[in-house]
């Protein structure tokens, strides 16, 4: 029993900075909601300037009213500047990567990350949206990538980068 309160402990959402920006149906239920593509919006947690959003499908009917549905393993992120870059914190530039944004995709094992990866050779931010499950995760992901600029004669200070 312990254990099964870990894990749900584990699956709990932890993005505090996300929110949501709308939605849209793609399949008409009768009883329970509607399938949907749900887009979300959230700032990289350790840069400033940089936004990010991600589109995934949230399950409908009656699973999906009361939270027993899985939602399919595919997600798209695009991630952009949208003021000073401004690194508030050191970031992670090795080949690991660091995660950014994680959220539950099903009861308890499967969820939603996206990760935070430097180019070191040209400077870039890639940001990867994968689906992780306690055993196997998806091989679909998506891909965004930032090169951060001068934003109103202001210049990205990239020295924060381990």
């Amino acid at each position: 029993m312990k254990r099964l309160l870990v894990l749900l402990a584990l699956s709990v959402p932890v993005q505090a900075s996300a929110r949501d920006i709308g939605e849209v149906s793609t399949a008409f239920k009768l009883i329970g909601p509607n399938h949907k593509i749900v887009v979300t919006a959230f700032e990289d947690p350790k840069i400033g300037g940089i936004s990010c959003y991600v589109a995934r499908p949230r399950t409908g009917g009656i699973k999906g009213a009361v939270g027993l549905a899985e939602d399919p393993s595919v997600a798209s992120v695009s991630c952009v500047q949208t003021g000073p870059i401004v690194f508030n914190d050191p970031i992670s530039g090795d080949e690991e990567g660091e995660q950014v944004f994680d959220e539950s995709r099903s009861l308890i094992f499967k969820s939603l990350e996206i990760d935070r990866l430097f180019d070191k050779t040209n400077g870039s931010l890639v940001y990867v949206a994968r689906t992780t499950r306690l055993i196997d995760g998806s091989p679909a992901t998506s891909l965004s990538v930032v090169a951060p600029m001068a934003w109103n004669g202001t210049q990205p200070d990239a020295a924060k980068v381990r």
